[in-house]
């Protein structure tokens, strides 16, 4: 039988708007809870001690939280929180906002891909470097028409990359998952266990994919040996998915055409870091997904509201991550 939850104490400690502040007061109004907003670390430690319910990202004041029930991150990816000693109980439960991301990420993926297909920073240097009557035009180019895509992750970013790069007339648009589940945003989608059979047949690899012990370094060496060598990599999900000492020298190597990372095995890069001077390499600062779209905030807020309405009414949450799984 469900049980509703009264009186409960819910801390939100990120910076939102006041109408998204609003739609979360009326749902714990309704239920009879208090609600607190706070953007200062110092104060969101101090109000984490008898919080109940907690909504953010920076895990800081959860050492605080000792009778917390419930805390959401306003970020898709939860493998920090599920470190040891991060949650303040064992019994907490996690939820986040894997849903929030895919259009804003969806975007910089064709970004990327498309600066690294129509060899924009070559063409750049040149328009930069030369004389307007040395012009060079012979550079050769890549296209997403045509290409084989292969998407690593078929989550919401994933998915909301296929759905948006079939305008561009891709050959094939191939899903990879754990599951091998089909999905209508894909030719196809293929377990796993089967990526070595599609890596030679792909143009572009995307990467989507959360840390959990099966994704760390699953592009190594030998798969990247599988991709044809005028491939292009995209990784947006987790910088522990590529062993990026493989990637390096296959760049270098003319191995492979090109990589787009916005997440690295270490952030900030750090400036000896190999990375930084790989031949036909763009490196973006983890800002794919940022919260400076109105709409990923938004869509966060959202998400966040129907789990609580959820949560209060003892409900299931929707949103809620397996800890097992680290998804």
């Amino acid at each position: 039988m469900e049980v509703l939850i009264l009186g409960c104490r819910i801390l939100v400690y990120w910076k939102i708007t006041e109408e998204q502040k609003r739609k979360i007061r009326t749902i714990a109004n309704r239920h009879g809870c208090e609600t607190i907003f706070v953007t200062d670390p110092r104060e969101a430690e101090e109000e984490a001690k008898s919080a109940d319910v907690m909504f953010g990202a920076d895990p800081g004041p959860l050492h605080a939280a000792g009778n917390l029930k419930w805390f959401c991150t306003c970020w898709a990816g939860v493998n920090h929180y599920l470190q040891e000693g991060v949650l303040p109980n064992s019994t907490c439960l996690l939820s986040n906002s894997s849903g929030a991301y895919g259009v804003s990420i969806s975007e910089h993926i064709i970004m990327t891909a498309l600066i690294l297909m129509r060899r924009f920073e070559a063409y750049e240097k040149i328009m930069k470097n030369t004389a307007v009557q040395e012009w060079r035009h012979d550079i050769p180019m890549y296209s997403l028409c045509g290409s084989r895509i292969t998407a690593l992750g078929t989550g919401d970013i994933g998915s909301t990359f296929a759905k948006r790069v079939r305008s561009f007339d891709p050959k094939s648009v191939i899903g990879i998952s754990r599951s091998g589940r089909q999905l209508k945003e894909y030719d196809k989608v293929l377990r796993v266990t089967e990526l070595d059979s599609v890596l030679p047949q792909t143009d572009l690899l995307v990467m989507s994919l959360p840390e959990t012990p099966e994704t760390i370094g699953i592009l190594n060496r030998d798969r990247i040996a599988l991709l044809p060598e005028d491939a292009f990599v995209v990784n947006v999900g987790r910088g522990s998915a590529i062993d990026e000492k493989a990637l390096t020298d296959a760049l270098n190597e003319g191995k492979l055409a090109g990589a787009a990372l916005d997440v690295m095995q270490t952030e900030p890069v750090p400036a000896d870091s190999p990375l930084r001077t790989a031949k036909n390499i763009l490196l973006t600062p983890h800002c794919a997904g940022q919260m400076t779209l109105d709409y990923t905030r938004e869509k966060s807020v959202e998400m966040f509201c129907e789990d609580l309405e959820n949560y209060l009414s003892g409900k299931a949450l929707v949103y809620g991550v397996s800890k097992e799984r680290g998804y």
